[in-house]
Parts: C-alpha cells; sequence; structure tokens
C-alpha cells in the first residue's frame, strides 16, 4: 500500500474504485514549410473547412454547456483567424504548423496573466488547439469515452473536450496533478457532487491503469492499492456520509427554519445560466451572488447591452426567485484578455471593481442597462463591489437614475424599484456600516477580500497563507459590526464569501444576526440541516462569548474547532 496526501482540499466524499489513468497523446505539428502558391492556397482552403467542421462540432456541445460556448468563440475568433492566415500566407507555414504556433502564442499569453482564473482559460486556448490538430490529422484523441466500468480518473489535467463525451455513471471521482479551484476538474466535480483532489504532485507516476486507488476528498488522503484496515474504515465513513447526504437531500425542499423559528435564507453563488441549471435539484431558493465578471472574461469583447441582457434575462428566468447580480468586479485579481490594465504594484488596492466603472461610465452603464431591461423578468438585486464611501454608491445610484430615464424614454420596460445593494468587502465600507445602511437597499459581506483587508494579509502569497483566517477575533468583529448596522436600520444582510459555507460558523452567524447565506450549491442541503437543528437564542448567547475571544485559539476552543 502507498500513501500520498494533498494538503489543499475542497471537495468532501470518497471513492474507492479501479484507477483509470489517462495520458493525453502528444500531437505534433508537420514542421514543412509551404514552397510555392498552390500549397499556400490549399492550405488556406483547408484551413477554412477545418474552422467549419471544428465549429460545428462546437455548436453542438454549446447547446448543453457555456464552457463549449467560450470554446465556440475561441475557434471563431477574428484574431486567431487572422493569424493563422498570416503565417500561411506570410511565414509559408502548414495548416498545422500555423495552428500550433498560433494556439501557444495565443495561451502563452493568457497564462502570463496574474490571474488564477484566466491562467485557467490558456487551458481552454490548448483545449481548442487540440480540436484543431486532432481534426486536421484524423486522430480520435478521447479514449475516456470508451470508460465502460467505474474508475478514478487519475490526469495531469482535463479539459472539457476530455470530459465532453465521459459517462459519468462510471465516474467515482477525480485526481489531478495540476489544477485550481476555478479549473474545470473542480467545477466538474462540485457541480455533479464527486470527490475529487487538484494538486496531487507526481500521481501519475505512483500509479497505473487498474491499481486500486482509495482517497478521502475531505481530508486529501490518497492510498493505492489499500489494505483491509484501511479500506474498511473509509466505506464505513463514506456509507456514513452517504446516508447523512440522502438524509438531508431528501430535506431540501424544507423551510430554512431554526428550532425557535427564526427563518434565514440559503442561497446560491453562480457564474453563468450553466450554474444555475445545475444548482436546480438543490432546490435553491435564490442566488446570492451571480458573477458577472465571468461574462467578460470568457470573451473576446466587451460584451454588448443585447449580450448582457440575454444572458441576465435567460438566468432569471431559469431561477424563478430572487437573484442578486454583482456589477462589474474586474482588476485586483482578474484581468481582461481584450484589455490592457495598467501595471500596479498592489492591484488588490488599485483600479478594480467600481472604481474602474466610475472611470469607465459607458462600460458600466452598458451593464446597468442590460440589468434594469432584465428586471422586467423577475426579482433582480443590483449589488455593487468594493464600496468604501456614501460618495460611491451615490455615484452609483446617479448612474443607475441615467439608465432608468434612458430606458423610458425609450419605451423599454423595467422594475423601477429594483433594490441597490453593496458587496461589504473593505474595513471603510465596515467602519461606515451604520452609515451606509441608511441608503442602500441591503449588505452582503464578501468575507474572502474582508479577511485579507482586515488582516492585510495576501490570500495568494503561500508563505504567509496561514495568517488567512477568518476566525480571526478581528474579522469576526467586523462582521458583525456590519450585520448589525443592517439589522438596526431595517435591511438584509446576507454572506457570499467562502465562509458563509464553514459548518463550524454556521450558528455565530447566525446569533450576529444573519439573514443569508449564499455558497457553492451543492455545500447548500448541509447548511439547511445544521439551521434547521439550531437554536437562534442560544446561538446569540453563544455569538456574544465569541466575540469576547481575545484569540483565534480563544474562538477554536470556544467552537471546538480542532
Amino acid at each position: 500500500m502507498k500513501r500520498i496526501k494533498v494538503e489543499r482540499t475542497f471537495t468532501r466524499g470518497i471513492a474507492l474504485a479501479e484507477a483509470f489513468v489517462y495520458k493525453k497523446i502528444e500531437l505534433k505539428a508537420s514542421q514543412k514549410l509551404l514552397s510555392n502558391e498552390t500549397e499556400i492556397v490549399e492550405n488556406v482552403e483547408k484551413f477554412e473547412e477545418i474552422t467549419q467542421r471544428v465549429s460545428a462540432d462546437l455548436e453542438k456541445l454549446a447547446e448543453e454547456s457555456a464552457i463549449f460556448q467560450g470554446h465556440l468563440s475561441i475557434a471563431n475568433d477574428i484574431a486567431l483567424k487572422d493569424s493563422v492566415l498570416n503565417r500561411i500566407q506570410n511565414e509559408k507555414e502548414n495548416v498545422e504548423l500555423a495552428v500550433e504556433n498560433t494556439i501557444n502564442e495565443f495561451a502563452a499569453m493568457m497564462a502570463a496573466i496574474d490571474d488564477a482564473y484566466m491562467q485557467e482559460r490558456a487551458v481552454d486556448i490548448q483545449d481548442v488547439g487540440v480540436r484543431f490538430l486532432s481534426t486536421l490529422q484524423n486522430v480520435d484523441m478521447n479514449e475516456l469515452k470508451h470508460i465502460n466500468k467505474p474508475v478514478i480518473i487519475i490526469a495531469e489535467d482535463l479539459t472539457p473536450s476530455d470530459t465532453s463525451l465521459m459517462n459519468f455513471d462510471y465516474v467515482q471521482g477525480f485526481i489531478t496533478e495540476k489544477g485550481g479551484v476555478t479549473s474545470h476538474v473542480s467545477i466538474i466535480a462540485k457541480n455533479l457532487g464527486l470527490p475529487a483532489l487538484v494538486g496531487a504532485e507526481g500521481i501519475l507516476e505512483s500509479v497505473k491503469s487498474d491499481d486500486r486507488v482509495l482517497f478521502d476528498a475531505s481530508t486529501g488522503d490518497i492510498y493505492i492499492n489499500p489494505d483491509e484496515d484501511i479500506e474498511k474504515e473509509l466505506l464505513q465513513k463514506s456509507e456514513a456520509e452517504e446516508k447523512f447526504k440522502n438524509e438531508i437531500m431528501s430535506k431540501v425542499d424544507l423551510p430554512v427554519k431554526t428550532k425557535d423559528g427564526k427563518e434565514v435564507k440559503v442561497y446560491a453563488n453562480v457564474g453563468s445560466t450553466e450554474d444555475i441549471n445545475q444548482a436546480m435539484p438543490y432546490k435553491i431558493n435564490g442566488v446570492g451572488l451571480y458573477r458577472t465578471e465571468f461574462l467578460f472574461m470568457d470573451n473576446t469583447h466587451f460584451p454588448t447591452e443585447d449580450e448582457q441582457f440575454d444572458a441576465y434575462k435567460e438566468a432569471i428566468e431559469t431561477l424563478g426567485n430572487e437573484l442578486i447580480i454583482r456589477t462589474l468586479d474586474i482588476g485586483g485579481d482578474k484581468s481582461l484578455p481584450y484589455y490592457e490594465f495598467e501595471s500596479e504594484e498592489n492591484p488588490f488596492l488599485g483600479w478594480r471593481a467600481i472604481r474602474m466603472c466610475l472611470d469607465e461610465v459607458e462600460i458600466y452603464k452598458t451593464q446597468i442597462r442590460a440589468l434594469l431591461r432584465a428586471s422586467a423578468f423577475g426579482p433582480i438585486k443590483i449589488m455593487i463591489p468594493m464600496i468604501i464611501s456614501l460618495e460611491e454608491y451615490r455615484k452609483v445610484k446617479e448612474i443607475i437614475n441615467e439608465c432608468k430615464a434612458e430606458l423610458k424614454s425609450e419605451g423599454k420596460e423595467f422594475n423601477e424599484n429594483i433594490p441597490v445593494g453593496i458587496m461589504v468587502e473593505t474595513p471603510a465600507a465596515v467602519m461606515l456600516a451604520d452609515v451606509l445602511a441608511q441608503e442602500v437597499d441591503f449588505f452582503s459581506i464578501g468575507t474572502n477580500d474582508l479577511t485579507q483587508y482586515i488582516l492585510s494579509v495576501d490570500r495568494g502569497n503561500q508563505r504567509i497563507k496561514h495568517l488567512f483566517d477568518s476566525f480571526n477575533p478581528a474579522v469576526l468583529r467586523a462582521i458583525y459590526r456590519v450585520i448589525k448596522a443592517a439589522n438596526d436600520a431595517g435591511i438584509e444582510v446576507g454572506m457570499c464569501g467562502e465562509f458563509a459555507s464553514d459548518q463550524n460558523i454556521t450558528e455565530i452567524l447566525l446569533g450576529f444576526g444573519l439573514d443569508e447565506y449564499s455558497m457553492a450549491a451543492s455545500e447548500t442541503p448541509i447548511i439547511k440541516e445544521k439551521i434547521r437543528n439550531l437554536d437562534y437564542q442560544a446561538g446569540k448567547e453563544k455569538a456574544q462569548k465569541v466575540l469576547a475571544c481575545r484569540t483565534v485559539e480563544e474562538v477554536y476552543q470556544l467552537l471546538d474547532i480542532k
């Protein structure tokens, strides 16, 4: 038996099955250069023919997946086409070489952006390149579609094309050497409720196909050809978890109400209509955070008003319940491939989110107009990120009122009374919470950035990652201050950071007076059940004890966190 430990985990569950070790075929383009005009014309025609074939395949896949809508945009991207044609016509590269060099160039540009999400998108570009080359060479790249027995997929990484034809009935879990929480594997695993571990360095060298693999996604423990004792222990744990999961899934339709009658909302965080569709089986009551930046980041241009309107309209009609849409939160750790941000020494404290939007008013108005038009089709709320002052909020309201006047003059329908709130994620917003609460319609606490800013800890810095802790008394007191200000002003307050799904803090947030918890859809059933088994009054008393804690250790002891 061999044991491997993965430090970073993001899913739950235990999987046991034979390994299916997936090693991709390495396609190499011909290095031959073209020698005459006839060959150039032939290669241009071949590229146009292959583009049509690839686009046709992607159009079918895009009907079911927003990911492949992005791939379709890449395949038909004008800049990509121009680059390939230039290489064929002027550099005399054959079509395979022209495609390979262009794809590598575009992917390298994306990978160089200091942003985890955009770096993951470089994988999408490479995936489209492989699709082009495999079509050109008539090679079947996807052996995963032939899986016909229960397996655990072991791979360096997996792309949307890898998983597009996979029968997930046979997939028990994923382990990959690469990838992060925004990778395709991570998204697939969370949406399907499958256990997965990413960043398992050296796993391909340690496992061969048909080895028995057992892993616990919650602890990061991987056992290759486990002994009977370990297998028995983890299978018993898995049975207990599965029984509990089935129990809570049978209750997803029940009201979320504490034992003493306090009702709260449990919502989902999403980035697209596809995410909403995949969240529906969890019977979510609404969406507490719709991230609009993905609509901008998975694009080759700033989306038009109609493109945004269609996306927001589709989202609200699919959901049918309250939808809180965050306006463009770009900059900092999120960049755009078609817009050059000036280099900043500290982009997290720089020109990002609402700061950019208030400078680029026409871009912002395009989004606001689209949101207002979509509000005619259901209960949409607008949420503004990174607010640090009342002046900023008032400027946003002025822009919204301008857009309302424009739409009214154009005879377009919208919700005149659409609620406009803010995401509380800066120390300034915390300190001004009582003032802001007098004018905004709701608060939503973004604990990821709030923790980072309160503690002055870069959450992406591995050297100081141990200092990034939302259980720090300073962070907990900031959260309480915001919730109290909202409660006193009679406005709703939610939380859409990862902290909202942490069962260790659920009771305390309830005791603080939080109205709405928002998280990954797959986490909602367990938080719903947790709340149903709590007593609000007891939570209030315990919350006061937490506020009296002076150290993280004291908080851990009080909450019995190991």
